[in-house]
Parts: structure tokens; C-alpha cells; sequence
């Protein structure tokens, strides 16, 4: 029973729980008998939250009564160590925050609860979520549930591979420069990093930041719509908040693209570098979507100011969130964390005009783009899951490469601020998988949606689990 419980989606474990085919208790004993197997081999999950017996008999109690009963109710669920959660350790992956406790739950958390959902414990991630490769000092490494000597991704790797080995089949993450895209790629899963607003970052350092955003990753893209409905919606404490409610999400999903007009790339016309079976596999997923209707044809928008736009705002906002931290105790941040804040302290005048007129541009070039395609297809990574014992790949397809250079089919399309998806698209000769990204114009995130389910109907490339 245990296992058919984890091989739930999202959907069926809530109506299972919902209808009193399995209990609260059941799916929560379910959960931790599968950390018990799996979490050995990968270290996704790195702290247990001992309330969730009592939560999940309450939970019990209230299916019972009768009472009115949330989408969520006594759904076992780990949560990304950059989410506060109340009452339970949150570290960041730091150990300079090994044993910080918050009082308050982020929003995204606090509306999981709120929809039902039975908070059990959290999941890796790298140091301060800086980074795509889950690693940090305090909890060590996850890898990946199809290869465990490769990277799960990041920075929400621990949260991707938790759902890739069947701990849990849907949860929350953070994405910056790829951090939810990245690892649902390696993990082959799905990955949503909404439009700016669509899931409020409260509380926040800036309450004006629009490069990070929370979103979800899930094994399916109906469970991906299904827990948007859940979390995102309007929150007054946030002035870049969107005002749909979560409900927007709650519709069905198409399973044909009649007429979407969609650009691929597998370059961002800026000559970006891409290991031979990830561009193989992109270029083959074309004559999926004509297939599926969809008039594709090559086509990019001109991103050549996105790489200044990203990192400047990025170092921005981690030296505005981390900068204090940094001058009492920057010796002991990685260094590449640390010298992302560096660079933001000393960020001037004449930078940040750059650095502005460049997105100005990025704007403009996107607006044009999608005046004329609904949807661009590209890459999601450059380099397949790698040894996890690297901090980052030295090289992709044969150039050298830097901590940031091969994550830029990530962070080029996170400089646009547009909302992007990552679907299963197949796999390499030898089992790794590979993923797709999905582009939507400003606030399209439905349409997105429907692009990746209708893509995700075709292939059922997600179906194939790891063997663990």
C-alpha cells in the first residue's frame, strides 16, 4: 500500500484523503517510510517535523466531522529550507542559521497550510539558494534519483528529487536563475517559475523584487496547475502582486495547440553553448508541437542585454538581503555566494543605469517578439546532470566555463522577467533526462500550462521513474 500511495499524483492523494481512501496517517506513515528507503541514496530531505502525527489524526478527525474541507487536506508535504515555517528549523543551508527558528510562515507556506496541507519537513538546497547544484556545509550534497553520483540541480534540487524518487508527488521552491527550471530538468519533472506576482514574495527584504519568485514543481503539469491554485493570488503586503485570484488556475487543461504560434532556439541567438543531446532533443520536440497544431517556426527575441540585466539586478538583490551578513561573517559563505554579494555592495551609480536602460531594451525586445509568437521553446540546460562532487561543470560542449556560464539558458530567460516552465523531453543514451523550457508572454502563466500539458499528453516522457 505504501508505495501505491507514493505513486499518487497530487490530485488522487488529495481525493483519496479527501473521500477517506487512505487516512491522513496512512499517507503520512506512507511518506516517512519512503524517506526511510530513498533519502540514504539522495539526502533530499534534511530536517523531520515531528508535529505531523499529530497534525495528520486532526486531519483525520476533520475528514470525519463533516466540516468543509481544504484542496490540500492531510497531504504530507517538505518544504524548501528558504521557506520560513513556523515553529520548524529553516536554515538556508547555512551553517551560520543551523538552528534558526521562525515565528512567522512565509506566504506560500502559510497558503499550502491554509489549503490543508500537512507540513513534515524541508528539503535542500545550496547555501542562501545561491546556485544550481544542491550542495552546503551544514546538510552535504543531494543527488540525483536517476544517477545518484550526479547533481540533482538547484537550488531547489532537494524539493525536485524528493518528488522525482516518490516522497511526495508535488512541493514549493524558489527561482531565481533557473532554480526550479534546473532541477526539475535534471530530475525529470516539471518546474513552473510564474510571472512576477503571481505567487507575492511576503514578507520580503524588497517587496519590489521581481528578479526571484516562488513557484512549484510537480511529476505532473495538472498537479503543477492544481497547487498554483493554492498558492497564488493577491496579497496586499506586496505591491507586485498580480490581482487574479488562485482560482485562474483551477480550469482545465488543453491537450492540443491549434494555431499557437511558438519560436524555438536552442542558441538564444547569442551562440550559448550545448552539449549534442540536449540540442538533439530540443530540435526533435518541433515536430511534437506541429503535431499537436502549433505553427513553429525559428525564432528568438534579441537577448543580448539580458546577461547584464541579470547579473547586476541579482547582485543587487543578494547584497541587499545578505550584505550585512557578509561584513560580520563573510569568510565562512562559499565563495561564490560571497562574492555575488561583494559585487553587489560595490555596485554604482553608473552601473545601475546600465543596468536599466539594458532591461528597458530587454523589454522592448520581448514585447516585439511576443507581438508576434505566443511562446518561445528553448533549452532549460546546457549540460546534462553532472559528477555531484563538482561545484559546477569546467566546461560545456568543449568551452571552459565559469560558476555562472553554464546556467545562462536559465538566467537569460530570468532577465526577461517573463514566466517559463521545464518539461520532461526525453532522455540521453545513457538514462539522464532531459528538459524542455517553455517561454509565455508577461501574466500568460495558463497558457503556459497548456503548452506543457499538451507537450507533456504527447511524450508522457515524465512517467518513466527512477529506480532507486
Amino acid at each position: 500500500m505504501s508505495d501505491d500511495i507514493q505513486d499518487l499524483s497530487l490530485r488522487a492523494l488529495a481525493e483519496g484523503i479527501r473521500t477517506r481512501a487512505i487516512s491522513a496517517r496512512e499517507a503520512l506513515q506512507s511518506q516517512l517510510a519512503r524517506i526511510d528507503r530513498v533519502n540514504p541514496l539522495i539526502n533530499a530531505v534534511v530536517t523531520l517535523d515531528e508535529r505531523a502525527h499529530e497534525r495528520a489524526a486532526r486531519a483525520d478527525e476533520l475528514t470525519v466531522s463533516g466540516a468543509e474541507l481544504g484542496p490540500l487536506h492531510g497531504v504530507p508535504m517538505t518544504h524548501k529550507d528558504n521557506l520560513d515555517t513556523a515553529g520548524l528549523r529553516t536554515t538556508f543551508g547555512s551553517p551560520l542559521w543551523r538552528d534558526r527558528v521562525p515565528d512567522v510562515d512565509a506566504q506560500i507556506i502559510a497558503r499550502l497550510k491554509r489549503a490543508g496541507v500537512n507540513t513534515t519537513g524541508k528539503t535542500n538546497l545550496p547555501e542562501f539558494a545561491a546556485g544550481q547544484h544542491t550542495f552546503n556545509p551544514l546538510f552535504g550534497t543531494t543527488t540525483n534519483p536517476y544517477d545518484t553520483k550526479r547533481s540533482a540541480g538547484g537550488s531547489s534540487g532537494g524539493a525536485a528529487a524528493a518528488i522525482a524518487a516518490r516522497i511526495q508527488p508535488a512541493g514549493d521552491g524558489t527561482d531565481l536563475g533557473g532554480s526550479l527550471r534546473t532541477p526539475a530538468a535534471f530530475c525529470n519533472i516539471v518546474g513552473l517559475r510564474p510571472s512576477a506576482g503571481r505567487v507575492p514574495l511576503v514578507p520580503a527584504v524588497n517587496p519590489y523584487n521581481w528578479l526571484s519568485r516562488q513557484g512549484v514543481l510537480a511529476r505532473e503539469v495538472a498537479d503543477v496547475a492544481y497547487l498554483m491554485s493554492c498558492v497564488a493570488g493577491p496579497d496586499r503586503r506586496s505591491p507586485v502582486s498580480l490581482p487574479e485570484p488562485g482560482a485562474l488556475f483551477a480550469t482545465g487543461l488543453r491537450t492540443d495547440l491549434p494555431g499557437v504560434r511558438i519560436g524555438w532556439t536552442v542558441d538564444f541567438g547569442l551562440d550559448v553553448p550545448v552539449e549534442p543531446e540536449i540540442v538533439e532533443t530540443v530540435t526533435r520536440q518541433v515536430a511534437v508541437f506541429e503535431e499537436l497544431g502549433a505553427i513553429v517556426e525559428s525564432a528568438c527575441p534579441d537577448l543580448c542585454d539580458a546577461d547584464i540585466v541579470y547579473s547586476t539586478t541579482r547582485a543587487f538583490e543578494f547584497a541587499l538581503s545578505y550584505g550585512d551578513l557578509y561584513r560580520e561573517h563573510g569568510a565562512e559563505l562559499k565563495p561564490a555566494l560571497a562574492s555575488t554579494i561583494s559585487q553587489g555592495l560595490k555596485l554604482d551609480g553608473p552601473a545601475l543605469l546600465e543596468a536599466t536602460a539594458a532591461r528597458t531594451r530587454l523589454f522592448q525586445a520581448t514585447t516585439a517578439y511576443f507581438q508576434r509568437y505566443d511562446l518561445l521553446v528553448a533549452p532549460i540546460t546546457q549540460v546534462l546532470p553532472f559528477d555531484a562532487t563538482q561545484e559546477y561543470p569546467p566546461a560545456v560542449n568543449g568551452r571552459s566555463s565559469t560558476v555562472m556560464d553554464w546556467m545562462r539558458a536559465a538566467s537569460l530567460i530570468s532577465a526577461t522577467g517573463l514566466p517559463a516552465i521545464s518539461v520532461p523531453a526525453g532522455f540521453t543514451s545513457s538514462g539522464l533526462p532531459i528538459g524542455l523550457q517553455v517561454v509565455a508572454d508577461d501574466r500568460a502563466d495558463v497558457a503556459l500550462l497548456h503548452a506543457a500539458h499538451a507537450f507533456e499528453q504527447a511524450t508522457s516522457h515524465g512517467k518513466v521513474a527512477p529506480v532507486l
